[in-house]
């Protein structure tokens, strides 16, 4: 059996999987890696595609993808280790759109830069987030971060532009969703003790540090301190929102007065009016939710990544 089983979504970055489909095994074979090569074929294939390579045995498995790619392989690799029928390691090669999951563990966007992560071989462990609620009320787990609200929408808005690709569509989208969704949701925020209440446009919970290909969300994210990073924006207006972009491109967002950030290990977040738009690693967990919870777990998974002086 192949020691690496590697799971490719071909429509990712807009068929960017596809090309990576045709030359990942000739470039892993020139890294002396031996592997196997699935396609997904429907939305959440990837999770029974990880869950399975997991089962037989397999040493390594890799996504082949964007964060939607990742986080389908991920939920695969936990729901097989929750039934105890295995462990394999994770790897992330990134050839979606916003490739925020592979950034905030610093694997660099690209097949021949990925492949040579894997052939370098390096692990380590990092936190895994998980929220139940929503389309999920058994749970979904994550890797990057759940947002809530604003971005969420943005996420949304993003995949309807159909000629945009990458940071563009993201950007372009969020200046959309401002004139589209501005009106904050009454919510109650409920983390390790605290509660906080307040109308919110945008509460994002991380586990890395990045979303949209390019938001700052949470610059000083660890994905193994065993914590999520908050960023909660209070109801603002149009203008005030344009503002801010800025501060989220820089990851200087904390430094001004509608946002507040903190961390926690668990959190509650419900809406008291309005519902709640939102999603994980850019899945979709609900449209209208009216009630999420999440929890931090710490090092659940190894993972492939650079080591600290090869990181760029």
């Amino acid at each position: 059996m192949a020691n690496h089983r590697i799971i490719v979504n071909p429509i990712s970055g807009r068929g960017v999987g596809q090309q990576a489909l045709q030359e990942i095994r000739p470039m892993l074979r020139r890294y002396g890696l031996d592997c196997e090569i699935s396609s997904t074929e429907r939305p959440m294939h990837a999770v029974d595609l990880a869950r399975n390579a997991a089962r037989d045995g397999c040493e390594v498995v890799v996504a082949v993808g964007g964060d939607g790619t990742a986080n389908e392989v991920l939920n695969g690799l936990m729901l097989a280790k929750d039934e105890g029928s295995g462990e394999s390691t994770f790897g992330v090669i990134s050839v979606g759109q916003g490739n925020d999951f592979a950034f905030g563990v610093g694997v660099p966007p690209g097949l021949e830069a990925g492949c040579r992560v894997l052939a370098q071989g390096h692990t380590r462990t990092i936190d895994i987030g998980r929220v139940t609620g929503g389309l999920y009320p058994d749970g979904r787990y994550f890797g990057n971060g759940v947002g809530i609200g604003f971005d969420a929408v943005v996420g949304f808005e993003a995949l309807k532009l159909k000629r945009l690709h990458g940071f563009l569509a993201y950007l372009v989208a969020a200046l959309k969703t401002i004139f589209l969704y501005y009106r904050a949701p009454l919510v109650e925020i409920e983390f390790d003790g605290q509660i906080l209440t307040q109308p919110a446009l945008m509460v994002s919970i991380m586990n890395g540090r990045r979303m949209g290909g390019g938001f700052m969300m949470a610059p000083k994210a660890d994905t193994n301190d065993g914590l999520f990073d908050l960023c909660i924006a209070r109801q603002v207006g149009r203008a005030r929102i344009l503002s801010l972009i800025p501060h989220f491109l820089k990851g200087t967002q904390a430094s001004q007065d509608p946002i507040l950030t903190g961390q926690a290990h668990r959190l509650t977040v419900t809406a008291l009016e309005g519902v709640l738009p939102a999603h994980a690693d850019g899945e979709t967990l609900c449209i209208d939710g009216v009630k999420l919870d999440l929890e931090i777990l710490p090092s659940q998974v190894k993972l492939i990544s650079p080591s600290l002086e090869n990181r760029t």
